[in-house]
């Protein structure tokens, strides 16, 4: 199936990218993915792959990589600071068949990117692509890099992340605003704290000023963490900046032995400062939009950067595919559908800082309350109706297409 003469470009070869480029290759769309570095590579540690993902990763052929390259916990647990008290254990594993149809994965960034950039043709992916300019005329848009390539496409998507280049062009500097949170990662190996005896959990553990998630990765031979700390100032927004473990041993003085353990038997920590955006008005402009954190970057509070980008790219596919002779009314329809569901999740991700840095009093009492009552729909891991969302039966429903229109 041929859906125009030019094809379509996708600015950024990250998570967000590939996939879309893999769900619109599905669906029988010529596509090329840009990406400026010259080495595939991806920064960051662990990823949650939440079944509203996992069945669309399942559904373009990944099941078995999805089974290699990740960890299905058995539940994801939700913890006191200090005493490690559960507040709330939300099965996920446990059950067969899993309670989302899908699986919860935890899983390594940089085994998810090796994954997908194995599902697409090799000549489909340009490295050393450094985007500097896009200009629509209507007919076509063109593509100019850095390294003199120029390219035409039926559409351009920006999937080039929270600096992106496609956004900035479009529509100008954004100015992100400090959360007043800093997050330091760290990778362990597991043999390294298997005296710990951790279940095959997700554990998020909340305390004032500050909360503490660990699960496994890399086919359970890695513990990855991250610790998140209400911080008054910071500046610089990378990931791969060189922490100390003392600060945040510090930081965690006093909290559950399992946390510290875990904390201390880190060979080297990155950290960096979370900044926020507010969500965008607006993602498309004729024939460019955006996606995944280009549009709607989130604070990772509930555990949807990755899962929303993939979610994104499906239904992007299915909206060109139900009006490929008109591309800007495409990508309309696609902004109509994506942006009122990622906007939600971004502003509750904003939400759970604040709900799992409650100090102890009445607020946290309450908040305990509701979690031991098995109500709290914000909480990781009871999130029914994130996960239980299904994007390619939304995008057929939203669009009125057969489901086999969507495949090529």
């Amino acid at each position: 199936m041929k859906h125009s003469n030019l094809p379509v470009a996708i600015v950024g070869g990250g998570i967000g990218g590939l996939a879309a480029a893999l769900s619109l290759l599905r669906a029988g769309f010529d596509v090329h993915v840009y990406e400026q570095v010259r080495e595939l590579r991806e920064v960051g540690a662990g990823l949650a792959m939440s079944p509203n993902a996992s069945r669309l990763l399942y559904g373009l052929g990944l099941q078995r990589a999805m089974e290699t390259a990740g960890v299905a916990p058995l539940a994801w647990r939700q913890r006191r600071w200090q005493d490690g008290q559960t507040l709330l254990l939300a099965p996920l594993g446990s059950v067969t068949p899993p309670p989302f149809g899908t699986p919860l994965y935890t899983s390594h960034r940089a085994d998810i990117l090796g994954m997908l950039a194995a599902a697409i043709p090799a000549e489909r992916l340009h490295l050393g692509h450094k985007l500097t300019a896009l200009a629509d005329d209507g007919d076509k848009v063109t593509l100019t890099f850095d390294n003199g390539a120029t390219v035409a496409a039926s559409a351009a998507i920006g999937a080039d992340g929270i600096h992106s280049v496609v956004r900035r062009a479009l529509y100008g500097d954004e100015h992100p605003r400090f959360t007043g949170c800093v997050a330091w990662r760290g990778l362990v190996s597991a043999d390294k704290v298997a005296h710990l005896d951790l279940p095959n959990e997700g554990q998020l553990w909340m305390g004032p000023g500050k909360h503490f998630v660990h699960y496994p990765v890399s086919a359970g031979r890695l513990v990855n963490f991250v610790c998140l700390v209400d911080r008054d100032g910071w500046t610089k927004e990378s990931w791969n900046e060189p922490g100390d473990v003392r600060d945040v041993l510090a930081a965690y003085q006093g909290w559950h032995p399992q946390v510290t353990s875990l904390i201390g038997a880190v060979n080297e920590i990155f950290v960096w400062g979370l900044f926020d955006r507010e969500p965008l008005p607006r993602w498309s402009t004729g024939r460019v939009t955006l996606l995944g954190d280009a549009c709607h970057p989130m604070l990772p509070f509930l555990a949807q950067g990755a899962a929303q980008a993939i979610e994104d790219g499906c239904v992007l596919a299915a909206c060109l595919t139900a009006g490929a002779g008109d591309m800007a009314a495409a990508l309309a329809r696609y902004e109509r559908l994506r942006r009122p569901r990622t906007s939600k999740i971004q502003l509750i991700a904003r939400g759970n800082k604040t709900r799992n840095h409650l100090h102890d009093g009445p607020e946290q009492r309450a908040r305990d309350a509701r979690m031991l009552a098995g109500d709290a729909e914000w909480s990781i891991g009871a999130t029914d109706w994130i996960y239980d969302y299904d994007a390619t039966k939304a995008a057929e429903d939203y669009l009125g297409l057969p489901p086999e229109t969507l495949v090529a």
